[in-house]
């Protein structure tokens, strides 16, 4: 019974952290030190991720999709690399053709600071920086069900 509750189908949309802000850390914006807290204002899409995690890997493409139909209304995918290995980081992101901010963390400290222990794991961050929802292990970013949830995020203020 325990096992069922550690899986991460039942703990997708967790609400134990359901509207408090959301960790702030250090990124790279177009080149240039910046914070995540830079992005308030924006409905990000936080994706901690490795290029040796297969279903990382496999979610890439939705991931791409989303970052597409929420860049225009003020929403963005924001990638979190834990890769050690620089050069496989890059690769990846120009062999998959990433559209989406990323940025490498190879210390894992910001990964480590959301009690992030699987990857992928994702947490939905609203205009305002909380958390609006977190989910672990690959996501279909474009079903019907996420992008209406997307849509009803997007036209909160």
């Amino acid at each position: 019974m325990l096992a069922f509750f550690t899986l991460p189908h039942y703990r997708q949309g967790e609400s134990s952290i359901a509207g408090k802000r959301a960790y702030d850390f250090p990124i790279e914006l177009n080149g240039k030190s910046a914070h995540l807290s830079d992005l308030r204002g924006k409905v990000v899409v936080l994706n901690f991720w490795a290029t040796w995690c297969p279903p990382c890997v496999e979610e890439t493409p939705a991931l791409i999709q989303l970052n597409q139909h929420i860049a225009s209304r003020n929403g963005m995918v924001l990638g979190v690399s834990v890769d050690e290995d620089q050069a496989a980081y890059l690769k990846f992101i120009q062999d998959h053709g990433i559209n989406y901010l990323t940025y490498r963390d190879p210390s894992k400290k910001s990964a480590q600071d959301y009690g992030t222990v699987m990857y992928p794991e994702t947490y939905i961050i609203d205009r305002k920086g909380k958390i609006a929802r977190k989910i672990i292990g690959p996501q279909d970013w474009n079903s019907p069900e996420m992008l209406a949830y997307f849509d009803s995020l997007l036209g909160q203020n």
